[in-house]
C-alpha cells in the first residue's frame, strides 16, 4: 500500500467533511459514558441492618437489638448481625431494661434471618437491595461488576476480527444496537444471575463501540484531526457522557428506571448510518478501490475541492486474498515483544483507572457528587494531553504520568483519617494520571500498529487490559480488610508498568504504519537510534541523533495550529 495521507492529501486538513465526520463519530462515544459505570450506583450498598419483624418488643429492645461493632476505629450499627430475637422477647415480656437488667454483651448473636432493613436516603432501589448481596453475599456486587470487564474481554477479541472483516462501521452501529438490547433487556433481570449475564453482553457491545468507532475516526480523519479525534475528542465526549450519568442517576433512584432510559437513547444514533462514511484505508486493504475512492470524492465535494482523476494507483492496493490475524502478531519477535509490553501497559492501567473510578461510591461524601468530580478530574486530563501529544515524545510522556498516578496512590497511606479531603484531593490527582495514561496508550498504541493489524492489535491489547479491568472490582474489595491496600497494589503496578514503557518504540514525528513491514522497520530504527546514541555517548564525541529517514515529510499526529 502506498501512503494514503498522501494520496488524499488534496483534501486538505480540515472543512466540512472531516469537521462533520469528527463530531457525529464523537457522539457515539457519549453512549459509552452513560453505560459503562452506572454499576457505581446500581451496585452501591446503602446503609442497612437486619430487619426486626413485628414481635412486640418494647422501644429500648427494638434499638438495643441490633449490637454494636467497631469499623475503622469507629463503634457503628452491625449490619449483618443482632441478638437473638426469641431471646430479647423474652427479655422484653419480663420487663427487663437493655444496659441496666441486662449485660448485653453476653447476649447471643444471630444472622439477619428475617432479612435486612436498608436506608432510602440515597437509593431507593438497586440490585444490592433487591436481592440483599450484603455480609455473607457482598461478594456478588464485585463480581457483577467483573461481568462488565469480562464482557469487555470477548467483545475485544470478537470485535477486532469482525471490524478487519466486515468493515469498521458496519460493527459501530451493530454494536450501539446490541448495547441498547442489553441494557433493555438488564433492566428486567429477574435475578442476579441474569443480571450479570445480560451485563457480559453489555460490556462486550459497548467495547466493541469504543475499539471500532476510535480506529474507524482514526484511519478516516486528516493528520491534523486525527490527534484530536483520538484524546480530546473521543475520550472527551466519553467524559461528557460519565459527567451526565450521575445527574440521570440522581434524578432517578429506582435502578430499573435508569437503565431503561439509559437504554433509550441509543436510539439518536440511528440516522447516523447515512452520515458516517466506511473507513477508505480498510476498503483499500479489501480490494475495494472503487468504493474507496467514492467515499473520497464525496468528501471532495463536501470539502469542495477537486479530485484528481485517479486518487490510488493500482500498485498501492493490497491483495483482498491476504487477512491477518492474531496469528500474524505473534509470528514475529520483534511485533511479539512489542505487543507483550504493550499488554502490560494496558493492564496497570485498566486497574488503576477503573479501580478509582469504582471507588467514588466508598468514597466520603454524596455519591452522585463525588462521581461527578471524578468524571470532572479527566476534562483537564484529557485537554493537557492533546496539548502535550503535539510535542513530547511519547514514551516519556506516558511514563511521567503513570509515575504520578501511581506515586500519589501510593501516598495516601500516609494521610491521616482527619484529613480526609487531603486523601480525597490525592485520589483525584491519581484520578488525573491515569486518565493522561489512558489517553495517551491508545493513541500510541494505535500509532506503533500498521493498517492491516491496527484492530486486531488493539484488540488484543484491550483484551489483555480487561484481565485488569476484570480484577479492579476485587483491588477495591480489598478495602473491606484493610482500607490502604489497594491502593498499594495499584500504585506498586503503575510504577512497574512505567518502566516497561520505556523499552517500547518511539512513534512521535513517525508516520502511521500501513504494512507490517512497516511496524518491524519503526522498531528496528528505534533500536538502531537507541544503540547509536549510546555507542556515541561512550566515545565522548556529542554526534547528535541522526534525523529520521522517511520519505513522508508530514506529520501524522502533530495537531498544527
Amino acid at each position: 500500500m502506498g501512503d494514503y495521507d498522501e494520496d488524499t492529501a488534496f483534501l486538505g486538513q480540515t472543512g466540512p467533511y472531516f469537521w462533520t465526520t469528527f463530531f457525529l463519530l464523537n457522539t457515539v462515544f457519549v453512549s459509552t459514558g452513560f453505560n459503562g459505570l452506572y454499576i457505581v450506583f446500581v451496585g452501591a450498598t446503602p446503609e442497612h441492618h437486619c430487619l426486626i419483624p413485628d414481635v412486640n418488643l418494647t422501644e429500648e429492645w427494638t434499638k438495643a437489638i441490633i449490637p454494636f461493632t467497631i469499623v475503622d476505629g469507629e463503634e457503628v450499627n452491625s449490619q449483618c448481625s443482632r441478638y437473638r430475637l426469641d431471646v430479647v422477647r423474652n427479655l422484653s415480656a419480663e420487663g427487663y431494661i437493655p444496659g441496666r437488667n441486662v449485660n448485653l454483651t453476653n447476649l447471643e448473636q444471630e444472622g439477619c434471618l428475617d432479612g435486612w432493613n436498608y436506608s432510602k436516603e440515597i437509593y431507593q432501589s438497586n440490585i444490592v437491595t433487591e436481592w440483599d448481596l450484603v455480609c455473607d453475599d457482598q461478594w456478588k456486587v464485585p463480581f457483577a461488576s467483573s461481568t462488565l470487564f469480562v464482557g469487555y474481554l470477548f467483545g475485544s477479541l470478537i470485535s477486532g476480527y469482525l471490524s478487519d472483516r466486515f468493515g469498521r462501521k458496519k460493527v459501530v452501529f451493530i454494536s450501539l444496537g446490541a448495547q441498547c438490547v442489553s441494557v433493555l433487556l438488564q433492566s428486567f433481570s429477574r435475578s442476579w444471575k441474569m443480571f450479570c449475564i445480560m451485563f457480559l453482553f453489555v460490556g462486550a457491545s459497548q467495547i466493541s463501540i469504543y475499539i471500532s468507532a476510535f480506529v474507524l475516526g482514526t484511519e478516516v480523519l486528516s493528520k491534523t484531526m486525527r490527534v484530536l479525534f483520538t484524546t480530546l475528542g473521543a475520550f472527551l465526549f466519553y467524559c461528557i457522557g460519565y459527567m451526565t450519568l450521575p445527574w440521570i442517576a440522581y434524578g432517578i433512584r429506582e435502578w430499573r428506571t435508569l437503565l431503561a432510559v439509559l437504554s433509550a437513547t441509543a436510539v439518536v444514533y440511528i440516522p447516523l448510518w447515512w452520515f458516517i462514511p466506511e473507513s477508505p484505508r480498510w476498503l483499500i486493504t479489501q480490494g475495494r478501490v472503487e468504493e474507496a475512492e467514492a467515499i473520497v470524492r464525496d468528501a471532495a465535494r463536501k470539502n469542495k475541492v477537486e479530485a484528481p482523476t485517479v486518487i490510488f494507483k493500482e500498485s498501492e492496493v493490497l491483495s483482498p486474498s491476504r487477512t491477518y490475524s492474531m496469528l500474524d502478531v505473534l509470528k514475529s519477535k520483534n511485533i511479539r515483544c512489542i505487543t507483550l509490553m504493550c499488554l502490560v501497559l494496558w493492564m496497570a492501567i485498566n486497574i488503576g483507572y477503573f479501580g478509582l473510578s469504582l471507588n467514588t461510591s466508598n468514597l466520603s461524601g454524596d455519591p452522585f457528587m463525588n462521581c461527578f468530580l471524578s468524571a470532572t478530574t479527566e476534562v483537564p486530563a484529557y485537554v493537557v494531553s492533546t496539548w502535550l501529544l503535539r510535542k513530547c515524545p511519547r514514551r516519556a510522556l506516558l511514563s511521567s504520568f503513570l509515575a504520578i498516578g501511581g506515586g500519589v496512590l501510593l501516598l495516601i497511606q500516609f494521610i491521616p483519617d482527619t484529613l480526609q479531603y487531603v486523601a480525597l484531593a490525592l485520589e483525584m490527582t491519581g484520578k488525573f494520571g491515569f486518565t493522561m495514561a489512558f489517553s495517551i496508550v491508545y493513541i500510541y498504541t494505535a500509532e506503533i500498529y500498521p493498517t492491516v493489524l491496527r484492530n486486531v492489535g488493539m484488540g488484543m491489547c484491550s483484551s489483555a487490559a480487561r484481565i485488569g479491568s476484570i480484577t479492579a472490582p476485587y483491588v477495591i474489595y480489598l478495602g473491606t480488610y484493610n482500607k490502604v491496600l489497594p491502593y498499594i497494589l495499584m500504585g506498586s503496578l503503575t510504577i512497574a508498568s512505567s518502566v516497561v514503557n520505556f523499552f517500547l518504540p518511539e512513534t512521535f514525528n513517525r508516520d502511521l504504519p500501513e504494512t507490517v513491514e512497516q511496524m518491524q522497520e519503526l522498531f528496528l530504527f528505534d533500536y538502531r537510534l537507541c544503540n547509536e546514541t549510546e555507542n556515541d555517548s561512550k566515545r565522548g564525541n556529542g554526534r547528535k541523533n541522526p534525523p529520521i529517514q522517511h520519505e513522508a515529510k508530514s506529520d501524522i499526529h502533530t495537531l498544527t495550529p
